[in-house]
């Protein structure tokens, strides 16, 4: 009898106990990479858009940037959400300063690990043209990436370039995670 060996996967729940939000301006890919890594390891996803306040969307939409007010309140709910699950999810927040992804860390039981997304403002602007049914415009891409605060070399952090094709941008996020 043949018995056929299946390469070793990399496991973030042996490597790395804890939650994943996968980060980045608008644009980045967060919702389509953070349900793809969720399918690869069967966690739970969490669309972090979704738990902004009202108020906020309606300011996005008109094309008023966040502040940081605005933020906290989103902060907190993803937080919660985070510290309540009752085991890893996958969670995708723009997470755009260190001090925000502070609070999320905090916020995470077992730890929290980071995909943080990054590709050309060009490249960014024009998957924002391209996509239905958001309600963050294009015009409010300069203000993102002028708050964004690298997190490059930030503990429990993968980067991952969105300039290519999707599966490989899963991918890639999937074998930094599983190097934590």
């Amino acid at each position: 009898m043949i018995i056929k060996s299946t390469p070793e996967v990399s496991d973030p729940l042996r490597r790395f106990p804890g939650s994943i939000v996968v980060m980045g301006v608008s644009g980045s890919g967060k919702s389509s990479v953070g349900e793809g890594i969720a399918r690869a390891y069967g966690y739970p996803f969490i669309e972090g858009d979704a738990l902004h306040p009202p108020e906020n969307i309606r300011k996005m939409s008109e094309g008023i940037p966040l502040t940081d007010d605005d933020r906290w309140p989103w902060l907190t709910a993803i937080g919660e959400r985070l510290s309540s699950s009752d085991g890893p999810v996958v969670v995708t927040c723009s997470a755009l300063k260190r001090s925000y992804r502070q609070k999320l860390r905090e916020s995470a039981p077992n730890g929290l690990a980071i995909v943080y997304l990054h590709g050309s403002e060009a490249l960014l602007s024009e998957r924002m043209r391209h996509r239905t049914g958001h309600f963050m415009p294009t015009s409010l891409l300069k203000t993102q990436l002028a708050t964004l605060e690298d997190p490059t070399g930030e503990e429990n952090t993968v980067a991952v370039d969105v300039g290519q094709p999707l599966e490989d941008t899963v991918r890639e996020a999937l074998t930094g995670l599983g190097r934590l």
